[in-house]
C-alpha cells in the first residue's frame, strides 16, 4: 500500500540518482584531458511499482549502471588507422633523412664529384707527365671515394638506428602485453558479478590496445558485441574470450601473454631477429608476419628477411640502397682497375681470393666473363716486345701444368709468341706465376717479372681482348681480381685510392708504358664514363653507365621518399577524420557535461522539494492527531 513513507522514499531515490549523476559528471570533467578516458553516463530506470487497488503506483527511480559511451566499431577503425599512421610517420621520417644523403639535385654530391674526377683524367691525358696534375688527380679521387664511403656509412648508420629501434619497440611490446594480461584478469574479477562494468579498467585496456597497434599492428579478437541503447545509440561493449594477435600469433590470450624474443646473437652485423615464444618454449621466426605499426615500418626499411649465410637483410628500402651503392662502387672499382691494369709494371698482386687452385674461375663469385686477355711485355723504352692471349672459359682454373686450360698452364706453355723461333724471349720467360696460400692462409694471385728481365728494364701489363668496341665485352679478369689496381676495396664501404698512390700520387701513370707522353690509359678512363656495364643487384641486372647506376640509386631514394610523403599525407587525413569521429563519440565535452551538471542539479532540487513537501504533510498529520 502506498503511503507517505513510500512517497518519502521516492524523493530519496531521486536525490540518490541525482547525486550519482553529479558524481559521474564531476568524474568526467576531472578526467577530460586523461588520455584514453571515455566519458561515462548514468543509466537509470523506474523502480518496481507498488500494486494497489487504484493500480500500479510509482516507486521512484534506481541506478542500474554507470556505462561508457563507447563504440567498438569506431575504436577498431581508430586503432587500425593509428597503426597505419605510426607506420607511415616513421617511414616518412627515416626516408626524408635518407634523401638528405643524396643532395645531387642541388649540384653537390657523388655525381658532381664523379664529373670532377673525370675532368681531372681529361686534364691528365692532356698533360700525362705533369706531377702537379697527378697530385690533383689523386686528391680528386680521394674526394670521390671518401664521399662514396661517407654516404654508405650514413645509410648503414641509419639502418642500424632502425635496427636498434626494433629491439626497443619489441621490449615495449612485451611490457604492454604483460600489463594487458594483468588488466584482463582485473577486469574479469571486477565484472564477475555481472552487475558492474569496469569502466576505468577498460579505458586503460583500450589505451594499451591502441599502443600495441601503433607499435606492431596488433589486433583484438573478442567474443560477442552487446549494444547499450540506454546510454547511446552507438554505444556497445565486447564480452567473452579475449585475444590480441599479430597476423595469427596470439600475444595475449585472456590473462596470459606470450613474450616475443628479439636477439642478434650470431649476426656479425648486429641485425635483430624476432621470434614468437610458444608455451612449450619453441621459438618461431615472425619477422615476415609483422607488417603493421612502427615495427612493421622498421622491418620494411631495414629489411625483414636476414640471409643466414651473409647475415645481411635480403630486402628493405635501406638495404636496397646499400646494395645499389655497393653495386655502383664495385662497378667503378672493377671497371677502373681493369683499364688501369694496362699500365705496365713489374708486379701484380690480386685481392684475397676465395677460390681453390683447381676450381672453375667462371663458376666462382668473381665477375669474370668468357673471352681472353693479353699479357703484354714492354722493354725499357716502352716498346712492346711480346704478347700472349690467355683464354678463359667455363673450365678454366687458376693452377695447372704447362699447356693445360688454366691461367698458370697457359702462361707456362712453351709458345713462340714473337714468331722469331727464339725460345728465350716469350711470355713464359718473362712472367712468374704464383697462386699459393701465404703464411697467414691468404690466397692471392701474383704475377711477377723474372728478376733478370726486371733488371733489364722489362715490364708487363694486362689488356682485355674486347669482342666489340664496348669495354664491358672483355673478360674483366684483372678488374675482378684486383690486379694492377687503381682502386682498393670491393664495395662502397671500403673503396679508396690504392695506398701507393695515396702516399705518392706522382707514381700515377697515364699510359700503357713508361714512354713520355703516353696517355692511352687516361684516354680510356675518360671514355669509361660513357661505357655501359652490367651491374648485378640481387636478382636484378642493370645495363647502364656508372652515372646511370648512381642515378638509379638516387632516383630510387627520391621516388621512395616522395611515395612515403604522399602516403603519409593521405593516411594523416584519414586518421584525423576517424580520430574526430572517435572523439565525438567517446571524448568528454565540457559544454555537454556542464549542461548535465545543471540538469542533475535541477533534478536534485526537485527531489529535495518532494521530501520537503512530504515533511510538511507529516507535520500536518501529526498536528491533527494532537
Amino acid at each position: 500500500m502506498a503511503n507517505l513513507f513510500n512517497t518519502l522514499n521516492i524523493g530519496y531515490s531521486g536525490l540518490a540518482a541525482a547525486q550519482v549523476g553529479i558524481d559521474t559528471t564531476g568524474h568526467n570533467i576531472s578526467n577530460a584531458e586523461v588520455e584514453g578516458y571515455t566519458r561515462q553516463r548514468v543509466v537509470t530506470s523506474a523502480a518496481t511499482p507498488l500494486q494497489t487497488s487504484a493500480g500500479n503506483v510509482g516507486n521512484g527511480t534506481e541506478v542500474q549502471d554507470i556505462s561508457r559511451v563507447f563504440d567498438n566499431f569506431v575504436f577498431d577503425r581508430y586503432t587500425t588507422v593509428s597503426a597505419d599512421k605510426e607506420y607511415s610517420d616513421y617511414e616518412r621520417q627515416k626516408l626524408e633523412e635518407l634523401s638528405t644523403y643524396f643532395p645531387d639535385i642541388d649540384g653537390v654530391g657523388i655525381k658532381n664529384d664523379m664529373a670532377a674526377y673525370y675532368d681531372m683524367w681529361q686534364t691528365f691525358a692532356d698533360n700525362p707527365d705533369n706531377d702537379a696534375i697527378k697530385v690533383a688527380l689523386g686528391e680528386q679521387t680521394q674526394t670521390l671515394t671518401q664521399h662514396i664511403t661517407q654516404t654508405q656509412d650514413q645509410v648503414l648508420g641509419l639502418q642500424q638506428q632502425v635496427n636498434e629501434q626494433i629491439a626497443v619497440d619489441i621490449d615495449e611490446v612485451n611490457k604492454l602485453a604483460s600489463q594487458l594480461a594483468d588488466l584482463n584478469k582485473a577486469i574479469d574479477v571486477a565484472e564477475s558479478g555481472e552487475n558492474y562494468t569496469a569502466n576505468d579498467l577498460r579505458d586503460q585496456r583500450n589505451v594499451i590496445e591502441r599502443d600495441l597497434a601503433r607499435l606492431i599492428g596488433a589486433e583484438v579478437n573478442q567474443g560477442q558485441l552487446e549494444a547499450n541503447m540506454q546510454v547511446d545509440s552507438n554505444s556497445n561493449i565486447r564480452t567473452g574470450s579475449y585475444t590480441l594477435s599479430v597476423n595469427g600469433f596470439n600475444i595475449v590470450d585472456g590473462g596470459t601473454y606470450h613474450p616475443l624474443k628479439v636477439t642478434n646473437e650470431g649476426n656479425e652485423y648486429g641485425f635483430y631477429s624476432i621470434y614468437y615464444e610458444r608455451q612449450d618454449g619453441v621459438l618461431v621466426p615472425m619477422e615476415e608476419d609483422i607488417t603493421g605499426g612502427r615495427v612493421g615500418a622498421s622491418l620494411d626499411l631495414r629489411g625483414g628477411t636476414i640471409d643466414t649465410t651473409s647475415g645481411m637483410p635480403t630486402d628493405g628500402t635501406l638495404q636496397k640502397t646499400v646494395t645499389d651503392l655497393d653495386a655502383f662502387a664495385k662497378g667503378l672499382i672493377e671497371s677502373t682497375n681493369n683499364l688501369y691494369a694496362q699500365n705496365s709494371t713489374t708486379k701484380m698482386e690480386s685481392n684475397v681470393l676465395d677460390l681453390t687452385q683447381t676450381s672453375s674461375i667462371m663458376n666462382s663469385n668473381l665477375n669474370v666473363n668468357k673471352g681472353s686477355f693479353d699479357i703484354i711485355i714492354y722493354d725499357i723504352d716502352g716498346n712492346e716486345v711480346g704478347r700472349r692471349p690467355i683464354d678463359i672459359n667455363e673450365a678454366t682454373t687458376m693452377s695447372g701444368a704447362a699447356g693445360t686450360n688454366s691461367i698458370e698452364g697457359q702462361i707456362l706453355a712453351n709458345v713462340d709468341d714473337n714468331a722469331d723461333s727464339n725460345a728465350n724471349n716469350d711470355i713464359d720467360d718473362f712472367i712468374n706465376f704464383n697462386y699459393q696460400p701465404s703464411a697467414t692462409g691468404e690466397l692471392r694471385l701474383e704475377f711477377t717479372m723474372d728478376p733478370l728481365k726486371e733488371s733489364q728494364g722489362y715490364t708487363f701489363a694486362i689488356a682485355d681482348n674486347l669482342e666489340s668496341e664496348d669495354f664491358a665485352s672483355g673478360t674483366n679478369f684483372a678488374g675482378a681480381l684486383g690486379l694492377g689496381n687503381f682502386f682498393e676495396g670491393d664495395s662502397a664501404r671500403n673503396i679508396q685510392l690504392k695506398k701507393e698512390y695515396r702516399d705518392n700520387p706522382t707514381t700515377l701513370s697515364a699510359g700503357f708504358s713508361s714512354t713520355a707522353g703516353d696517355n692511352r690509359v687516361a684516354l680510356d678512363m675518360i671514355q669509361q664514363q660513357f661505357e655501359s656495364y652490367e651491374f648485378q643487384v640481387g636478382s636484378e641486372t642493370y645495363d647502364t653507365t656508372l652515372y646511370g647506376m648512381y642515378d638509379l640509386t638516387a632516383t630510387y631514394v627520391g621516388i621512395s621518399t616522395n611515395d612515403a610523403i604522399t602516403r603519409n599525407d593521405t593516411i594523416t587525413a584519414q586518421y584525423n577524420a576517424i580520430e574526430m569521429e572517435y572523439f565525438s563519440t567517446s571524448k568528454v565535452s565540457i559544454d555537454e557535461e556542464m549542461t548535465n551538471l545543471i540538469k542533475y542539479q535541477t533534478s536534485y532540487g526537485a527531489a529535495a522539494k518532494v521530501i520537503t513537501t512530504v515533511d510538511q504533510m507529516m507535520q500536518t498529520l501529526l498536528g491533527i492527531k494532537q
